[in-house]
Parts: C-alpha cells; sequence; structure tokens
C-alpha cells in the first residue's frame, strides 16, 4: 500500500544514496498499481463472502474503503496533474 509520506521520499519508502528525484510517472503507475491490488482484495472478499466462507464481514467493508481511498488518491492526482499541466500550458515564454 503506498501512503502518502511515500510521495515525497520516493515509492518504495527508502532513500537512496544518490537522492533521485521521483518521477511523477513512477508515482502514478504505483498508485495504479495499488488502485488494482486493492480492487483485487476487495474482490476476492466480495466472493468469500457471498459463497459464506468470510468467517468476518468487516474484512469486506474494509478491503472496499480501502478501494475507494485508493481510487480517491489516484483521482486526485490526476487532476492536480491535469491542472498543473494547464497552467504550465497558459504561461508565455
Amino acid at each position: 500500500m503506498l501512503w502518502p509520506s511515500q510521495l515525497t521520499s520516493g515509492v518504495s519508502g527508502e532513500k537512496s544514496s544518490s537522492e533521485q528525484p521521483t518521477m511523477f510517472s513512477d508515482i502514478f503507475n504505483s498508485l495504479i498499481d495499488n488502485v488494482q491490488e486493492t480492487d483485487a482484495v476487495k474482490t476476492e472478499k466480495q466472493y468469500l463472502l457471498a459463497t459464506g466462507q468470510l468467517d468476518n464481514p468487516a474484512e469486506w467493508s474494509i478491503a472496499a474503503y480501502k478501494y475507494q481511498v485508493a481510487t480517491s488518491l489516484l483521482v486526485q492526482v490526476r487532476d492536480r496533474a491535469l491542472d498543473a499541466y494547464s497552467e504550465l500550458s497558459r504561461m508565455s515564454i
């Protein structure tokens, strides 16, 4: 799972010795991967709940909420990137 502190210190959360900046594409791809992972977990929990194999129904609610938060973060980052691009394109050189 990607935490907000990882957005500034790097995707893996470990600082490299060369302190290279993290590219936006790396961050965005990790957010997409996070959404896909949380969706897979949510879908698995939903299947287990539907088939009666899930002992704790709250696990599905938690997985669904994590998916919702991951999706919301992805959309917010995308929107901010588009806003920044629009602002840059309006600048005169």
